[in-house]
């Protein structure tokens, strides 16, 4: 019998230099182990197949509700982004722009210390990270920030210095949150693409 797999592995390393983070960042192939960097704290996530399925409805879900409202999104998924000022750097599940998602679909890099970063991003933590990172999300002027522990979607705002949990997203105005967590939690039963096509139609 085979032992049942968390849906995330965490390993988290201390006193990592700035310099040794970007350069193992760089090397990897992909975007896995997805990398959270905090003032010299290192952790390296390997999603399993729940994690990913989960992120990857929620992203889908976003795309098909901003087609559907006609809102401008440029998602940037799993992009790096990085403030060597801040000593902070994160690769979200799925990340998007929206206010800027006009002036950021030219850029093929983004530099945190010029452009603006997403407004949203989605966070699947099925498991507990060791790293704040809503702190870290707050440093680095995230507008908004949806996360998934495997059973509920929160959806958090940034006020000031630190985010509020609220009820209705204000970067993608009027979008359904209890639906959406309906439609993760029926995951097992209906295939990505009857999920998706059903949530379409009811938003139209």
């Amino acid at each position: 019998m085979i032992a049942s797999q968390p849906p995330e592995t965490r390993t988290l390393i201390d006193n990592v230099r700035w310099e040794t983070y970007v350069a193992l960042a760089e090397d990897r192939q992909g975007s896995v182990p997805r990398i959270t960097y905090d003032r010299g704290l290192m952790e390296l996530m390997s999603p399993r197949k729940e994690h990913e399925k989960i992120k990857t409805l929620l992203g889908r879900l976003v795309a098909a509700y901003a087609e559907a409202k006609e809102i401008d999104i440029e998602s940037v998924a799993s992009t790096s982004f990085r403030r060597q000022d801040l000593e902070r750097g994160f690769e979200a599940d799925e990340s998007f722009y929206v206010t800027h998602a006009e002036a950021m679909r030219v850029k093929i890099e983004i530099d945190l210390t010029v452009d603006p970063p997403p407004e949203l991003i989605i966070e699947v933590e099925i498991t507990a990270s060791a790293i704040r990172k809503l702190e870290l999300f707050a440093k680095v002027g995230v507008a908004e920030v949806w996360r998934h522990d495997g059973d509920r979607l929160r959806v958090f705002q940034l006020a000031g210095e630190s985010y509020n949990e609220v009820t209705e997203s204000v970067v993608q105005p009027g979008f359904p949150i209890p639906q959406a967590q309906n439609v993760v939690r029926d995951r097992f039963t209906q295939s990505e693409i009857a999920l998706v096509k059903a949530f379409r139609e009811s938003i139209e």
